[in-house]
């Protein structure tokens, strides 16, 4: 199957795994989740459907409905990873500006009641009880591939506890044996989480499938996470662990099957679920998972007719609204003169190089990078983006082994991590580099270069001490036009007040 479709059983699922009290008082259909699977096991599969769509999708009746109580446009799991890896970071802006949103664009006066940190933080903490949900009643039935289902289930919760590791840095660690539980759960630290979540991936690495249907998670997807956490591990814990990010990326590489795609456009594009090199996408579709979150948040909020022919890109809608800084097309040098075929990736015509504005939507240069029109074959527009979201590719992969090795981690070379950083290179027209020029700068330059847009470049700035301070600065960092120093403590994004008020075991991060 291509694509995962939530149907028959989305209103049944909404009932069993509601969370706010309006659906908890008004159950649907009176029936357990362990009734369910025991009446029919093949139910797993909408299930399981429901579960990965969590971070893509707003809920289970389309873009106008919502799992939580949080607005269905602006709260969807990947729509938060952008507005809080991407705006706050050097690369993109945003011109709206609603509520909060401003506050994001320009890294400057955040705060616990801004909606943008609370719709993260909800998302993770409405996933990982749907997670806990599934897990308490799995060995109570018996269902087709039951190991691999469960370590899916603990992968997937993982993967949104690693979101409150690196913006929050700290929860409430809710596991099965929490089901039934009515008391407020004590907070956890960062460093808890993390070995948590590393324990969990550990466990798993060898009961996930060497190979699963597309958008689900197999060997390499496990282990992509496992390489991510421990090469974040000197930020989330003070202790570096290289070696090990260098391991699990290895075996990514060399085991995991996927190869570069041959033409950059298409791991972005419409019918990117093709591409050899995607390792996990969150999956989009314009008929049957159709969401104001997903990458048609991504196309649509960069396309504006006003300077754009938003057809040619297979939008019906152009939002005005994301445009790139210099911060980022500034490193392919002069766009009209550079080979890398990446810095075409901007529109041009009608905007300005600089952003003395950026609540000007002609101000910086709008990203063509995702685009909702197919590579391979001919597409009509459509309202919502069919374009699957490369949440891991191998492009990734590639330059993790780089920095890991530049880093002095063990077990790679630096021919190695050269030629990988090269491959990259080459399938852009880009100028090949020398060993002698991989250096850590180098890299978070290439890691901007390949992977803006795509949810790591604020995580990356902080891995690379970038992101606070006055060291670096970009356009509208600290709220000005040339950017200005911002506390370390915007490290870590603040615990939204409403957590807060619900669990008194909860305190708000440094600095807020």
């Amino acid at each position: 199957m291509r694509k995962f479709k939530i149907a028959s059983v989305g209103v049944l699922l909404m009932s069993i795994f509601a969370c706010t009290s309006e659906l908890d008082t008004q159950p649907k259909v009176e029936v357990s989740l362990e009734q369910l699977l025991n009446q029919d096991p093949n139910a797993i599969e909408g299930i399981m459907s429901k579960l990965y769509g969590s971070f893509a999708l707003s809920g289970p009746n389309g873009a106008g409905s919502s799992d939580i109580t949080d607005d269905p446009g602006e709260s969807p799991f990947l729509r938060g990873i952008i507005n809080l890896e991407e705006f706050t970071a050097d690369g993109m802006k945003n011109r709206w500006g609603d509520d909060g949103l401003d506050q994001l664009t320009t890294a400057s006066n955040w705060d616990e009641n801004n909606k943008f940190f609370r719709y993260l933080y909800n998302r993770v903490y409405y996933t990982v009880p749907q997670c806990n949900n599934l897990l308490g009643i799995l060995p109570n039935i018996s269902i087709s591939n039951q190991e691999q289902v469960v370590s899916e289930v603990r992968f997937l919760r993982s993967l949104a506890y690693f979101y409150m590791i690196d913006c929050f840095g700290k929860g409430v660690l809710l596991t099965e044996a929490n089901n039934g539980q009515t008391s407020p759960a004590p907070q956890v630290s960062r460093e808890e989480l993390f070995n948590f979540v590393e324990s969990e991936l550990l466990a798993i690495e060898n009961t996930l499938p060497q190979t699963n249907s597309y958008g689900r998670a197999n060997k390499a997807v496990g282990r992509m996470l496992l390489a991510k956490l421990y090469l974040n591990a000197e930020v989330y814990t003070g202790t570096p662990r290289y070696n090990e990010a260098l391991t699990f990326i290895k075996k990514v590489i060399d085991e995991g099957g996927y190869s570069l795609d041959p033409n950059f456009v298409h791991v972005f594009s419409g019918d990117n679920n093709t591409s050899s090199e995607i390792i996990y996408p969150l999956i989009a579709d314009a008929l049957s998972s159709q969401s104001f979150g997903n990458t048609t948040y991504i196309v649509n909020g960069s396309m504006g007719t006003e300077t754009m022919n938003i057809g040619t890109f297979g939008c019906t809608e152009g939002w005005s609204g994301h445009r790139a800084t210099k911060a980022w097309y500034s490193l392919f040098g002069d766009l009209n003169t550079t080979n890398d075929q990446r810095a075409s990736l901007f529109w041009t015509t009608g905007h300005t190089y600089e952003m003395t504005d950026y609540k000007q939507w002609t101000n910086g240069y709008p990203s063509t990078k995702f685009r909702n029109s197919n590579f391979n074959s001919s597409s009509s527009p459509t309202q919502f983006s069919g374009t699957d979201f490369p949440l891991f590719r191998l492009a990734d992969a590639y330059l993790i082994y780089a920095e890991c090795v530049v880093r002095g981690a063990t077990g790679g070379t630096m021919a190695e991590a050269t030629n990988y950083v090269n491959l990259l290179r080459q399938r852009v027209n880009a100028d090949v580099i020398t060993q002698s020029q991989l250096t850590l700068g180098f890299i978070i330059d290439e890691r901007g270069r390949e992977l803006m847009f795509e949810g790591h470049r604020r995580t990356d700035l902080i891995r690379f001490g970038r992101f606070t301070g006055g060291t670096y600065l970009w356009p509208w960092k600290g709220n000005t036009l040339n950017g200005a120093a911002i506390p370390s403590t915007y490290n870590l994004f603040p615990i939204p007040l409403t957590a807060l008020q619900a669990n008194p075991n909860l305190t708000q991060n440094p600095g807020y």
